[in-house]
């Protein structure tokens, strides 16, 4: 089992930045990959970013390019999502995801089925 605790979120203007946090705890050393989706009321949970864990490799949706960037602290067992140049729309709860092997085919990450464990979400809210 791998445990996720989401960090930061809040209330930001829109153009402002926000960073936000998670700490993998438990059988951490099964990672393969870990990342963020986020929810806005009435819609479906979406994918936002990824990282694997052993070659650093990044995935961003389309929508945040540019402007969110996630990162990890190996030591800390936890992955980072700063978001800048923050929109209305980017307004959600994010949540944080983990995934352990069998890991899904190719560039798999955007789905949802195939990450195992979930943080509890972090609101973040953008005001224009």
């Amino acid at each position: 089992q791998v445990q996720l605790v989401e960090s930061g979120g809040g209330l930001v203007q829109a153009g402002g930045s926000l960073g936000l946090s998670c700490a993998a705890s438990g059988r951490t050393f099964s990672l393969y990959a870990m990342g963020w989706f986020r929810q806005a009321p009435g819609k479906e949970r979406e994918f936002v970013a990824a990282l694997t864990w052993s070659t650093d490799s990044t995935y961003y949706t389309d929508s945040v390019k540019g402007r969110f960037t996630i990162s990890r602290d190996n030591a800390k067992n936890t992955v980072y999502l700063q978001m800048g140049s923050l929109k209305p729309e980017d307004t959600a709860i994010y949540y944080c995801a983990a995934e352990v092997p069998p890991v899904g085919p190719g560039n798999h990450y955007y789905s949802r089925r195939w990450w195992d464990y979930w943080g509890q979400g972090t609101q973040v809210t953008v005001s224009s």
